[in-house]
């Protein structure tokens, strides 16, 4: 019987995925049912996906502008530590459920100029243009595939045996503490490939009017939350004091959280990362297949999917990018069936124990293969 090609097993080290390989008839029926699930859910989008969509931007509004309005009673306690929490939930619902999800062009089909995905600009200080590049698709082209996929590890964290290990890995605790603190600012350095400048496979000169790009939305994100507003404040007579402060923790929030969601669907014990083999004469089936195996759930009540842009569903995310992520919690359920009719795992799990399987894997893999294979290290 000609089967797939056997990756996607998972790493031994860790864990093994338990997915029954494939014959070439079973991959084009398992890519034709997910195909048809995707179409049936395009058929059946309308006021109502229009609605949310909508109502979660002005949610995204009240949130940060009800949050900036509380900073400016300075220090009190209740004020400035809910006007942090409710301008970092803000930060938060544009990012991820908002601004990810429209980006996507999940929303195109309304013709409204501000949810249109080709144009929106989000509230971080890494172009829009960066991410739909770097994410939409390479990522989502690429899921997973070394040397392809440049999110496994973000050039800076080896999370997988399958990646050749370099001396600076051994403190990859450190680095995924920075990068975590720090992270949209690590989405928008990676778009610029400093990488491959430093080794002299691209030049200054091409790095330059993306840096400017970079620069010129840098100074603006800047100059929105750590001038313009303590500005405000002291014109007003307020504390620019703790509006500066309330931003600076409502942007570490946002970051914080996008890094633990964005890590949990990618880096948990029974996500698979593949050769670049695979995607020799690679069909939908395969495709499909890689999405699944690559990316993890995380289970949890709706405030949880909401406030993680839906993306703890990252396999339906992966699997259909350009539905709206509002639809992943009931195609999950059909792609549950689906998995369980082709003997395919289906990775969930809840969010601090994926969390706990990422911090393992950091943990293991920063040590030379050499290290892990002996008993005392």
């Amino acid at each position: 019987m000609c089967q797939c090609p056997a990756w996607g097993r998972g790493d031994r080290s860790v864990s093994v995925r338990q997915d029954r390989e494939l014959s070439l008839a079973e991959l084009e029926a398992f890519g034709q049912e997910l195909d048809a699930l995707r179409r049936r859910t395009l058929a059946d989008l309308g006021e109502a996906d229009a609605r949310y969509i909508r109502r979660v931007r002005s949610v995204v509004r009240l949130c940060c502008w009800s949050g900036r309005a509380l900073l400016m009673f300075g220090w009190f306690p209740p004020t400035w530590l809910l006007g942090t929490l409710l301008l970092g939930l803000g930060k938060i619902l544009e990012n991820m459920e908002l601004g990810h999800n429209v980006m996507h062009g999940q929303y195109d089909w309304m013709n409204d100029p501000e949810l249109a995905g080709r144009h929106y600009e989000w509230d971080i200080v890494g172009p829009a243009d960066f991410w739909r590049h770097t994410h939409n698709h390479v990522h989502h082209t690429y899921t997973n595939v070394l040397g392809m996929d440049d999110d496994v590890g973000y050039g800076v964290v080896r999370l997988f045996p399958e990646q050749r290990w370099k001396p600076f890995y051994c403190w990859q605790p450190l680095w995924v503490t920075l990068q975590a603190l720090l992270f949209q600012y690590a989405v928008a350095i990676q778009h610029l490939r400093l990488d491959k400048l430093v080794k002299g496979r691209i030049s200054a000169q091409e790095v330059r009017p993306l840096a400017r790009q970079f620069g010129t939305k840098l100074m603006r994100q800047w100059g929105k939350d750590y001038l313009l507003f303590p500005l405000l404040a002291l014109l007003l007579g307020a504390n620019a004091l703790a509006v500066l402060t309330g931003n600076l923790l409502a942007n570490l929030l946002r970051n914080l959280w996008t890094f633990l969601v964005i890590f949990c669907g990618h880096f948990t014990e029974q996500a698979a990362v593949f050769p670049p083999e695979v995607l020799e004469g690679e069909t939908r089936g395969h495709w499909y297949l890689r999405q699944l195996r690559g990316s993890s759930n995380l289970s949890g009540g709706p405030l949880l999917h909401i406030l993680t842009g839906n993306l703890s569903h990252q396999i339906e995310h992966h699997l259909f990018p350009d539905l709206p992520a509002r639809r992943y919690a009931e195609l999950a359920r059909e792609v549950r069936l689906i998995c369980v009719r082709y003997g395919q795992h289906y990775n969930c799990g809840s969010l601090w124990a994926q969390f706990a399987t990422v911090l393992r894997r950091i943990w293991i893999y920063r040590l030379p293969p050499a290290a892990m294979s002996d008993p005392q290290a």
